[in-house]
């Protein structure tokens, strides 16, 4: 069978094999369960996961099987206070998206953003680098309409939809455009960056998360210079713990009864970390058989059964060394290190540039950046240290507070600043001992 009607034949299957979806509050006394039945595809586990992560749902136990042609998976969820769902409308949401084939439609969680003009950019880190960004897009008359900005191993990725001052419709000149690129290229160049900065302007839809993974997986945010490789204890088997007080455990290894990679994680538990940790996988090509999650106490412990998409298992030291390294960065990309700082006001042109000025001139760094506007109101969320990376100062947060406005910029709680030093596991359920059994 040629690929061409090995496609059709997969798009017949798909159109006879509608997608069932069961939502069920009766079955666990802590969560919802959520059930997924369909026939298999490329990808179908990041789509559904997707879906559970933009309504900021908190999955805490997980079970998955695809093998074959059947995609078959259990997630039981939460919503962000840990409660069980009850919203009709939500419930009705997952129901419909889920049960849909995303060959028709496209793909789970796709933002529209055709209304504005999305910029990526990608560089070297350092302190007043977001400042500089907004102060460039202000001086060129771009509205900033939402933002998004993660930093990680001194590297940053940042997402902006911006629309025209004077217009408020996207940007489509060929020349503004282009200076828009030129200029912040410019911006973005760092002392002895051998990967160069990225910038590209674009119109249409968009993944917000999604695309940022994408973005620092391609800089490849995960190389860090001052790692060091660890010798081959066991050729058969890779684990790493690549720090005595480690944030997370990664561990790889190969299930010869199955042919398959086993990846397991365990790490202090946060939202949207299924997410992250799927995503990267399959932006890696590898294809998730089976997994299980359990994430009900503060830490969570996830084992994945994989193959790369041209069917075979991590097969070299050099490819383990990969695996490991990308899933700590998909990790510690969403930690937020710093103080959470929340800016709620009204919205206005400029108001990101002063804002970010004057954190940079108080030698305030923002780590990450959350940006939105909702009708006419600013709705950004900054976490900050110093220049060096430490915690800010409390006077200096004072002064900025009275700068900008003590009503306007509040002090929050970040509950996702830091791990704790890793526990052992409880015993688990592991699909290895049910494999070894059959075998």
């Amino acid at each position: 069978m040629d690929w061409n009607s090995y496609d059709e034949y997969e798009k017949l299957v798909l159109r006879m094999n509608t997608p069932r979806v069961v939502i069920e509050n009766d079955v666990c006394e802590t969560a919802t369960v959520v059930k997924v039945d369909s026939a298999n595809k490329y990808g179908i586990l990041l789509e559904a996961v997707q879906v559970l992560a933009d309504l900021n749902l908190n999955v805490t136990k997980a079970y998955v099987s695809s093998d074959g042609r059947w995609f078959m998976d259990v997630f039981h969820v939460t919503d962000a206070n840990g409660n069980k769902l009850t919203d009709d409308g939500v419930i009705g949401y997952i129901e419909k998206t889920l049960a849909r084939n995303s060959w028709v439609i496209p793909s789970f969680g796709m933002e529209a953003q055709a209304e504005h003009t999305a910029i990526e950019l990608t560089g070297t880190d350092r302190p007043g680098l977001l400042s500089e960004i907004f102060a460039v897009l202000a001086d060129l008359k771009c509205n900033v309409v939402e933002a998004e900005v993660w930093t990680h191993n001194r590297r940053a990725a940042c997402l902006v939809y911006i629309t025209d001052e004077d217009t408020g419709a996207p940007i489509e000149d060929p020349q503004k455009i282009c200076r828009i690129e030129e200029l912040l290229r410019n911006v973005l160049k760092g002392d002895n960056d051998i990967r160069g900065p990225k910038t590209m302007v674009s119109m249409g839809f968009t993944h917000t998360q999604r695309r940022l993974h994408q973005m620092m997986f391609a800089d490849r945010d995960y190389e860090r210079p001052d790692r060091r490789r660890e010798p081959e204890a066991d050729k058969d088997k890779f684990s790493v713990n690549h720090n005595k007080n480690a944030k997370c455990v990664v561990t790889v290894d190969n299930c010869f009864e199955r042919g398959y990679s086993v990846v397991n994680v365990q790490c202090k538990d946060r939202p949207k970390l299924l997410f992250d940790i799927v995503c990267t996988l399959t932006d890696m090509q590898y294809i998730v058989f089976h997994a299980i999650i359990d994430s009900e106490g503060p830490e969570t412990y996830q084992e994945y059964y994989i193959r790369h998409i041209d069917g075979c298992p991590v097969n070299s030291e050099a490819e383990r060394q990969r695996v490991i390294q990308c899933l700590e960065a998909a990790i510690e990309r969403r930690v937020s290190e710093g103080l959470r700082l929340e800016l709620c006001t009204g919205d206005r042109v400029g108001l990101l540039s002063d804002v970010t000025r004057i954190f940079r001139e108080n030698g305030m760094s923002v780590t990450r950046a959350e940006v939105s506007t909702r009708g006419e109101k600013a709705v950004n969320v900054f976490y900050v240290t110093d220049a060096a990376g430490n915690p800010v100062d409390s006077k200096t947060v004072d002064a900025v507070r009275r700068e900008i406005g003590l009503t306007i910029l509040q002090v929050k709680e970040n509950s996702s600043s830091s791990y704790t030093t890793v526990k052992s596991p409880p015993a688990l359920f592991s699909l290895r001992n049910l494999f070894k059994s059959k075998s």
